[in-house]
């Protein structure tokens, strides 16, 4: 990949540990032998069920190294979700930071799957190390890197595999559009068992050379020290998802030290409210919207440093080709359709997935020609620029008119009383549905939500309304902060709904 220097630098900020690149070769070096003596082989798919420390990266190399693909985990879960994935791809290991609860490791034995510890750096200490290079040499490109989980744990979870040539792909698009320089101290405080966190903002500027600080992902009293941590550790970029700043915003004190360039944020298109509201507390970063997909090794477009905020703009494509169309593209140079019109959104790239493991079938569903269906709603307009208008699955249908969520939830979010707020559709009967709304004050009484209403009523179109109302202690949202629709609606569904007409007069 252009400007591929090997491993930079890996600080922990809470524990002020660092690793420089030779003790990070040496660590890497001694878990592969470590690993290799407890039979793990090319081809084998390991879990990693810790993240976010400097022992999860030098992993992460050392399986490289002996050829075997990492799958990373939610340390999180429970003993019913990882018996869930490992049904559902089989590992030959698991790496475990301590001792696994009795239940879990009971199951992943049961499975066929032997249960590692993966030391602390301290305790190799004189170990013996392997001497090979690494799996992702240009001649093992097409060997498997990653199992990536995505669609839920507890369900039929999708297992995305990339191959070492995706994510180098991947990278090599980042290097023509992402400059190394305002990487050179990169924060991650993402959860390295997700593409966003894991693919680009960790592993694209630290193999590249650049020094990477690691966090605990989404810890509340972490993000309130976030600006502090950026002066104190002059963090030049950092990469984030739209739930992290509805607390950093409120509550985090903005840095003052103007070492802050970049800021990047994905996993949910952003409001032009809340891109200048990050904007104004970075002072002195180029705040840019991105899009990326699990699939595709996460980033495939994002803003421009010039661009202007608005709502769903998320930028040109990185090493990415998009169309937008109802029926997809009907082969491999198949020209974009009518501007401005919003459609599913098709990606080409040579950073997509292998497929998903041991399901063909979903593959087959997903890719056409070489191009992936996103799932998402979107337009592009005449520069070539894509603006997302949501999922497919969260469209709702109101009387054959379209209603997009994230419409409504821009228009919500601006109201200065919203703590956070889930627009969604209910069965309004006959076949139609109706808008509903889920939203989380910080004063819930009556007049507070009078006044919400008269500010939505002003801003959308009468068909957008929302018909039911409900006030909430919280909106559930997955690990990287999108909200949970369905979980939201069938929490919902047991209120009783607030009838807009009462909150007129």
């Amino acid at each position: 990949m252009k400007g591929h220097a090997g491993p930079g630098e890996l600080h922990e900020p809470l524990s002020g540990r660092v690793w420089d690149p030779p003790t990070i070769r040496r660590q890497r070096n001694r878990r592969a032998a470590l690993y290799a003596s407890a039979g793990i082989a090319p081809g084998d798919l390991v879990f990693l069920h810790h993240g976010n420390t400097l022992e999860f990266f030098a992993d992460l190399l050392a399986l490289w190294t002996v050829g075997a693909v990492a799958a990373p985990v939610d340390p999180r879960l429970t003993a019913f979700e990882v018996e869930t994935l490992a049904r559902v791809v089989h590992p030959r290991a698991t790496l475990w930071p301590s001792a696994p609860p009795a239940e879990i490791g009971v199951t992943l034995s049961g499975l066929g799957a032997a249960v590692l510890m993966s030391p602390r750096g301290d305790d190799l200490d004189g170990e013996p190390a392997l001497d090979r290079p690494a799996a992702a040499a240009s001649d093992d490109a097409d060997r498997d890197a990653l199992v990536l989980f995505t669609s839920g744990t507890t369900g039929s979870p999708k297992a995305v595999v990339h191959t070492h040539r995706s994510l180098r792909a991947r990278w090599a698009a980042l290097a023509e559009h992402v400059d190394l320089d305002d990487l050179r101290r990169t924060l991650c405080l993402l959860p390295t068992h997700f593409g966003h966190g894991l693919i680009c903002n960790a592993l694209y500027p630290w193999l590249s050379g650049q020094r990477l600080a690691v966090l605990p992902p989404f810890r509340s009293d972490v993000i309130l020290q976030l600006g502090a941590l950026v002066d104190e550790h002059a963090i030049t970029f950092l990469s984030s998802v739209p739930g992290l700043w509805r607390l950093a915003l409120r509550a985090a004190r903005a840095p003052r030290a103007g070492t802050l360039r970049r800021v990047f944020c994905g996993s949910a298109p952003l409001t032009a409210t809340t891109w200048r509201e990050i904007a104004e507390w970075t002072r002195t970063a180029t705040v840019s919207n991105v899009y990326g997909l699990t699939e595709t090794a996460s980033w495939l477009a994002g803003t421009a440093p010039e661009a202007e905020p608005e709502d769903g703009l998320v930028g040109h494509p990185w090493g990415a080709i998009l169309r937008v169309g109802a029926g997809g593209p009907a082969g491999p140079d198949d020209p974009q359709g009518p501007l401005d019109l919003v459609e599913p959104v098709w990606v080409r790239t040579p950073a997509l997935m292998r497929g998903y493991l041991g399901r063909d079938d979903l593959t087959r569903d997903a890719i056409r020609h070489g191009w992936l269906r996103t799932g998402d709603l979107g337009c592009l307009d005449a520069s070539g620029r894509l603006h997302l208008r949501g999922r497919e699955r969260d469209e709702i249908n109101r009387g054959g008119l379209k209603v997009y969520p994230g419409d409504v939830e821009a228009v919500v979010e601006q109201f200065h009383g919203v703590l956070d707020c889930c627009a969604f559709g209910q069965d309004g009967g006959a076949g139609e549905e109706e808008v509903a709304l889920a939203v989380v004050l910080d004063a819930g009484d009556a007049a507070t939500l009078r006044r919400l209403h008269a500010w939505v009523l002003e801003r959308l179109a009468a068909y957008q309304l929302p018909r039911r109302w409900y006030v909430v202690d919280e909106i559930p949202r997955t690990a990287v902060g999108k909200a949970r629709r369905a979980q939201a609606a069938a929490r919902c569904a047991v209120l009783r709904a607030i009838d807009p007409r009462d909150l007129t007069g």
